[in-house]
C-alpha cells in the first residue's frame, strides 16, 4: 500500500480544517449537503460527459492503483533478466520455455515466449513496443480522467456559490440572516477549489508517477529480452539494464546475484 497517499489528503484536510477553527470558525458549517451534491455530483457528471462509460466506471480500479499499487523493484527485474540470460547462455534459448511459467508478468512472459518461437529481433521490438505504447495509453487516460475533474471542480463550486446567492438574493425581508446565507453559499467554491487540489488533481499526478514508473521497469524489460535473444553475457546485460536507474538506484545485492551467475557461466 502506498502510505504517502492517503496520508498526504489526510494531511492536508486536517491542515484546513484546523486552520479554520483556530480562527473561530466552526466545523458544523463546512457541513453543507447542498453544496456538496452540486460540487461533487456537477463534477461527476462533467467528467463523465468528457469520457466514456466504461473508462468512467474505471475510477475505482484507479483509485486502487492510486492507493493501494505498491511500487515494483526495478532491481527485482534486472536480477530475472540475468538469471533468464545465464539459463539462455548457458542451456540455450529454448530452455527459457520452462523458466517462463515461473513469471507472472503478461509483457515479460508474452516477450520470452516472442523469443523461445524464434521471433525475428525487430518483429519482436515492434511488438514489445507497440505494447508499451498501448499500456501507456491506457494509464494516461485514468490519469486524464482526474485532472478533468480537477478542472470541473472549482468551476462546479463558483456555479453553487453563485446558486447560493440567487437564493439568498431572491428574500432579503431578514437581514439579520444575510451574513450566514453567504457565507454558507461560498461554502460551495471551498467545496470546489479543496477537492481540486487535494484529491482530483494529486491523484491525476500520482497517477502519472505510476506511469512513469511502469514504463521504466517495461522499457528494462524490453531491452532484458532483446539482450538475450542477441546473446548478450549475464554481466554485461545488468551493468546495461542498471544504466536505466539513477546511480543511487543501481546497488542492492545485484553485484553479488550478478557475480554468482558469472561463476555458473564459469563453472559450466
Amino acid at each position: 500500500m502506498d502510505f504517502a497517499t492517503g496520508l498526504g489528503i489526510i494531511l492536508a484536510v486536517i491542515s484546513l480544517v484546523l486552520g479554520f477553527t483556530s480562527d473561530g470558525g466552526s466545523i458544523t458549517a463546512l457541513v453543507q449537503p447542498s453544496a456538496m451534491l452540486i460540487v461533487f455530483g456537477g463534477t461527476l457528471g462533467a467528467t463523465m460527459v468528457g469520457t466514456n462509460l466504461k473508462q468512467f466506471a474505471g475510477i475505482v480500479k484507479y483509485l486502487k492503483i492510486a492507493f493501494l499499487t505498491k511500487k515494483r523493484d526495478a532491481l527485482d527485474t534486472i536480477d530475472q533478466l540475468v538469471h533468464l540470460a545465464t539459463v539462455a547462455r548457458r542451456e540455450g534459448i529454448l530452455a527459457l520455455e520452462e523458466e517462463i511459467e515461473q513469471y507472472d508478468d503478461p509483457f515479460l512472459k508474452g516477450g520470452l515466449q516472442l523469443v523461445v518461437d524464434g521471433v525475428d529481433p525487430e518483429l519482436v521490438k515492434n511488438m514489445l513496443e507497440i505494447e508499451l505504447s498501448a499500456v501507456q495509453e491506457r494509464h494516461l487516460t485514468a490519469a486524464h480522467i482526474f485532472e478533468s475533474a480537477g478542472g470541473y471542480a472549482p468551476t462546479m463550486g463558483i456555479i453553487g456559490t453563485v446558486m447560493g446567492l440567487v437564493h439568498v438574493l431572491a428574500d432579503l425581508s431578514d437581514v439579520t440572516r444575510l451574513g450566514p446565507q453567504i457565507a454558507t453559499a461560498f461554502t460551495a467554491t471551498l467545496y470546489g477549489v479543496a477537492s481540486a487540489n487535494i484529491f482530483w488533481l494529486p491523484i491525476a499526478t500520482k497517477l502519472k508517477k505510476r506511469d512513469q514508473d511502469e514504463m521504466l521497469i517495461r522499457e528494462i524489460m524490453m531491452e532484458g529480452i532483446l539482450s538475450i535473444q542477441a546473446g548478450e553475457n549475464p554481466n554485461i546485460l545488468g551493468q546495461k539494464l542498471r544504466a536505466f536507474l539513477a546511480p543511487s538506484n543501481r546497488t542492492r545485492k545485484v553485484a553479488a546475484k550478478v557475480g554468482d551467475a558469472n561463476v555458473e557461466t564459469a563453472q559450466s
